[in-house]
């Protein structure tokens, strides 16, 4: 495939309107082109990270991108996919999540190219009268059209007033700059949407809309923090490893055309091999991507120490503890390798919880405290102890 096809073609849903948006490409013309986040979390993942590189696709092309970062509509909360309304963060709370987002955004972009841009400069200044008039623009009936909404009318719970204004407010960032296409996962196309019904009304132009593919969480559910299935654009080499290695297997072809710049050959070859086999390369590619090639053979060196030789990793966490005894279930907390005494309980009777490599499922059973200690829990968590 020929660049531009490749751009539109891999890792896409969805493309509005596509046929006009590729005859532009054609002939050259340059376009501004944003994705949009808010600061929900202080951590960005490899679900953001799909759509950042088609952002980045559009930069090696000679493209004008911008990188949104949605610290006004961070406010309102995104209702999209959710059953409750979210709850409201501070202007404190995001700042303290975005802090890191262009740290952790240049494994992918280059920032010597690319705008950042804040909705807040424009929202905030937003007077009554002008979101009456955007709302003028959109009906009742459209909001309530959307399956979320639909879903908590059948199950009796609350919308609330405030989230039919979401899409207004991600719709005016098209206004606000002047963009000639979005680019976002599809889960946010009725968002897009509503931006490019306002750039027409507001600034005369259309807006070509572009989504992707939804990358799936590493247990084939939604990819999502609570759910503790993410893959973090920051996490350490060992640990993106390790999880990748723990991913559910049929998920593994979405995986390899999202997550990584393999060719369309070489990932028909691959996934010819036997499933651990594919895995491995897959998290060889991922971790190489946003770490380096010679860090992720180490990381494969130590995933095989660990997982297949059975051997307490070559480094780990040390914590000082200055106790003489305590009991298992305690010392699980006061390591940090569960939150509370309950979570304890649980993962020792179910025979998660190792100390020096032996099984332990007596909650209560008193371990003496000494130097280097090793605690385990489950496959990849490892504390060493020392006496302070």
């Amino acid at each position: 495939m020929d660049k531009i096809t490749q751009i539109l073609n891999r890792g896409v849903e969805n493309i509005i309107v596509r046929e006009d948006l590729e005859k532009r490409l054609r002939v050259g013309k340059k376009l501004r082109v944003y994705y949009g986040i808010d600061p929900t979390s202080p951590q960005l993942h490899l679900g953001h990270a799909v759509v950042l590189w088609k952002l980045r696709d559009f930069q090696e092309s000679g493209h004008e991108v911008i990188l949104l970062i949605g610290d006004f509509t961070a406010r309102i909360g995104d209702p999209t996919d959710r059953n409750a309304a979210r709850q409201p963060l501070t202007k404190a709370e995001i700042k303290i999540n975005m802090q890191d987002y262009k740290r952790q955004a240049g494994k992918i972009l280059d920032f010597s190219k690319t705008k950042i841009q804040y909705n807040d400069r424009w929202l905030s200044k937003l007077n009554f009268e002008n979101i009456i008039k955007l709302a003028s623009n959109f009906t009742v009936q459209q909001m309530l059209d959307r399956e979320m909404f639909q879903e908590r009318i059948k199950q009796g719970k609350p919308i609330s007033l405030h989230e039919f204004l979401y899409p207004l407010m991600q719709g005016y960032d098209s206004v606000a700059m002047n963009v000639d296409l979005e680019i976002g996962g599809n889960d946010q196309l009725f968002n897009m949407l509503a931006g490019r019904t306002l750039q027409k009304i507001y600034n005369k132009k259309d807006k070509y809309v572009l989504t992707t593919k939804l990358l799936p969480g590493l247990d084939n559910r939604k990819m999502s923090k609570s759910y503790g299935n993410i893959i973090g654009l920051a996490d350490e080499p060992n640990n993106m490893f390790g999880k990748i290695m723990s991913m559910a297997d049929e998920i593994m072809p979405d995986y390899f055309e999202l997550a990584t710049r393999l060719s369309e050959e070489e990932i028909k070859e691959i996934l010819k091999q036997e499933p651990r086999e594919t895995k491995a390369r897959l998290a060889r590619e991922i971790v190489a991507l946003y770490h380096g090639e010679k860090t992720s053979e180490k990381a494969e060196q130590e995933f095989e120490r660990v997982f297949k030789e059975k051997k307490a990793p070559s480094k780990m966490p040390e914590i000082k503890l200055s106790t003489i005894a305590c009991q298992l279930s305690d010392l699980l907390v006061k390591t940090r390798l569960a939150s509370s005494r309950a979570e304890a309980k649980r993962l020792i009777k179910q025979g998660a919880v190792k100390v020096d490599n032996k099984i332990i499922k007596d909650p209560m059973r008193e371990i003496k405290i000494k130097n280097n200690i090793i605690l385990q829990k489950g496959r990849r968590g490892f504390v060493k102890i020392k006496v302070g």
